[in-house]
């Protein structure tokens, strides 16, 4: 353990989240509120309750992580919802120093008769915003002693779904009964990236990137091209889950052919043994060349340390996974916490383990946190970013010199 780097300082420091579902980071109170307004069951109706049969430490396989996501999504489907849990989740960032977030969430899981794709991307956004201004209405923030906070918006389409997903993805089935699965996931993710167009060049909403959720397994990324290349000429960041349960050809695809500015997870993407094409010759010489190329093209990933080893067994010892490996390649990483309530954890949690774990000098972890922020998909012009991430970087050192010199932040 590097004793050095205390969780108090952890919590202090300005932070990013990159990677970060909305529906995975429903605050507990809030969904036994909120399904017992919308009549939506649940196996108990206390935080102690679910965190003992839902929302554990723990889990024994995916199926059983995925559970909880059917709970908050089932609440997720009004605009006065999805605005709610937006704002909370902001401040709940908020309170433990993340400066700027990207929350991602799938807007066809939510949508319905009542509420559109762009509609539900305005409530989160609406949530999200009043959080923004009430935070940077703060004393300090004015007076320019900290940072500011700021979001972006990243919408998901899914590799898979089923009509049951939700009432959006069952009328898309039944408007293509005479396509296949494959075009008809297709299909949806080439809408949601539409509507994500207008609603960042048209009404100017900071949704700022695409993402691709979902099984990697069976389900190739390279389906939802046509997605991918109108992001790319709507000048959308993009970002893909992969090499999370599926080998480092996925990564190969997500930056390959979808044009990949980071990637979700990769935790593959180091290890010769989960190549499983035997187009592949040399495995060994495969991944070596991949990670050269996302190395040199500075393409980040976004770690998710709690999550993978409650979705992975061979994690649960958190010295077998990747980050040390990545942090030795000089890789850009960023850490993130994937779900905060599923998870059960935040980004100070999240860096704590990274530290711990990996020995992670003061060094390392400035090079995390600038990262976070520079491989943001910012919503502003460039030169602001710039300011934005200098601003953030000099109260990094600020807190540093004043935990150092035994000082408390002003």
């Amino acid at each position: 353990m590097n004793s050095k780097i205390s969780l108090e300082l952890l919590q202090k420091l300005p932070k990013t989240d990159l990677h970060m579902h909305l529906d995975g980071s429903v605050r507990i109170n809030t969904l036994i509120e909120l399904a017992k307004e919308e009549g939506v069951v649940l196996p108990t109706y206390t935080e102690s309750g679910l965190r003992e049969l839902v929302f554990k430490d723990e889990y024994a396989s995916l199926d059983e992580y995925l559970t909880g996501f059917a709970y908050t999504t089932a609440v997720m489907r009004t605009r006065e919802n999805l605005e709610r849990i937006a704002y909370e989740v902001a401040i709940d960032n908020q309170q433990e120093g993340v400066r700027y977030i990207e929350v991602r969430f799938a807007p066809q899981l939510h949508a319905n008769s009542e509420m559109d794709i762009v509609e539900c991307i305005r409530a989160v956004n609406t949530g999200l915003d009043r959080a923004e201004t009430e935070f940077n209405s703060g004393a300090a923030v004015q007076s320019g002693d900290e940072p500011p906070f700021h979001y972006g918006i990243i919408a998901c389409a899914m590799r898979f779904f089923t009509p049951g997903f939700s009432s959006w993805y069952r009328r898309f089935f039944e408007m293509h009964g005479y396509s296949s699965q494959e075009r008809i996931f297709a299909l949806a993710s080439t809408e949601l990236e539409g509507a994500v167009a207008r609603a960042r060049w048209e009404e100017g909403l900071p949704v700022v990137g695409i993402d691709l959720a979902g099984s990697e397994k069976g389900w190739p990324a390279i389906n939802h091209l046509e997605a991918y290349k109108r992001a790319q000429r709507h000048f959308l960041k993009k970002t893909v889950h992969a090499g999370e349960a599926y080998g480092p050809e996925s990564i190969y695809q997500a930056i390959t052919e979808l044009y990949a500015d980071r990637i979700g997870h990769g935790l593959t993407l180091l290890d010769p043994a989960s190549v499983t094409s035997k187009m592949i010759r040399d495995p060994e010489a495969y991944v070596e060349e991949l990670a050269q190329y996302i190395a040199d093209r500075r393409i980040t990933l976004e770690v998710c340390l709690t999550s993978n080893q409650q979705t992975n067994p061979a994690y649960r010892d958190l010295h077998n996974h990747p980050l040390g490996k990545m942090m030795e390649r000089k890789l850009s990483v960023t850490i993130c916490t994937d779900n905060r309530t599923v998870s059960n954890t935040t980004v100070t949690n999240e860096l704590y383990k990274a530290v711990s774990t990996f020995a992670l000098t003061r060094s390392n972890l400035k090079n995390i946190l600038v990262y976070g922020f520079k491989r943001s998909f910012f919503p502003g012009r460039y030169d602001e970013k710039r300011a934005y991430v200098r601003r953030c970087m000099e109260y990094f050192e600020k807190i540093e010199k004043e935990e150092r010199s035994g000082g408390n932040p002003g």
